[in-house]
């Protein structure tokens, strides 16, 4: 879901299978995704899955970089992602920040060979216009690199930069 203006644009790599089920992001029954939202004061109450249609209204939005499947990760390739699209998406909605959560999202849209060397946080580089920061995804299938604080990071840089 997608706006002009948002503050942060949150970017996963395609809805997980109880998502796609559900017609809600982050629904897993596993997925830290909306816990962590409130955690960090991105958002001033609990929210779930089903609240995924409010989030403009605290400046949030969501896509993926594909967009046509659903399921686990490790049953992507490469000819699931649509860049293009997903760049033009960005680029016409402009947010001020793009959060990538997971480092899978981030190198399938800024390339296999940059991809190899993200860190977690605030990338030096723009993307279409908007800041870049790489998050460690919520998914439960990837709590072995699960650490809130770059979560916090992204919380405090969407405070600085909010209109």
């Amino acid at each position: 879901m997608l706006t002009p203006g948002l503050h942060v644009v949150f970017c996963g790599t395609q809805a997980g299978a109880a998502s796609a089920r559900r017609g809600a992001y982050y629904a897993g029954p596993g997925n830290k995704f909306w816990k962590t939202l409130f955690d960090t004061g991105l958002v001033p109450r609990r929210l779930g899955p089903a609240d995924f249609p409010d989030l403009p209204r605290y400046g949030i939005g969501f896509t993926d970089v594909a967009k046509a499947t659903s399921g686990p990760d490790s049953a992507l390739t490469r000819q699931h992602f649509d860049i293009a699209g997903f760049l033009a998406k960005l680029h016409a909605h402009a947010p001020a920040i793009i959060a990538f959560n997971g480092k899978r999202a981030a190198q399938a849209a800024l390339g296999e060979e940059r991809g190899l060397k993200l860190a977690y946080g605030l990338e030096p580089s723009l993307l279409v216009g908007s800041r870049v920061f790489i998050l460690p995804s919520t998914s439960g299938a990837a709590s072995g690199y699960w650490s809130i604080e770059p979560w916090r990071e992204l919380a405090a840089l969407v405070k600085e930069t909010s209109f």
